[in-house]
């Protein structure tokens, strides 16, 4: 596979589509263990027309499903996961450090700490201009 996956790449691998498919580019670190995803926040958001419309903010829950899909593709990029499709199972220790807005560059740094069976556990965290935004423990099912 090779490191640096586009958005053409992504949708090979995971089933997310508009307007669910919240990542640009993920950069393959290590086969099944490390990756970085970015996502470009612009205006043109579907969720901005809604989510504070007249002081727009990326809804949070959207950075942990950003961050979920970046860990799906970093363990679907190991050989064995190769065609499966990875499940939201869980998330643990949650928390917000700062808003994202339009004209963000969403940058995700994403590690899976363990695979047993069909269940992995990955950990992540967003940042925007080095700045933490969120970070969070995703579980996922893989069937």
């Amino acid at each position: 596979m090779k490191n640096i996956l586009n958005i053409d790449d992504i949708m090979k691998i995971i089933p997310h589509r508009y307007p669910f498919l919240l990542i640009d580019r993920v950069e393959i670190i290590s086969n099944g263990k490390n990756g970085i995803g970015y996502k470009n926040v612009t205006m043109n958001e579907h969720f901005f027309q809604g989510h504070f419309p007249n002081m727009p903010i990326m809804p949070g829950v959207l950075i942990i499903e950003a961050l979920a899909q970046v860990g799906a593709v970093v363990l679907l990029s190991e050989e064995k996961y190769k065609g499966r499709t990875p499940y939201f199972a869980g998330i643990n220790k949650v928390r917000f450090k700062r808003k994202v807005v339009p004209g963000d560059i969403l940058k995700m740094e994403i590690e899976i700490i363990k695979v047993r069976n069909s269940i992995g556990i990955g950990k992540g965290s967003a940042f925007v201009d080095k700045q933490i935004a969120a970070e969070g423990e995703f579980l996922f099912a893989i069937e």
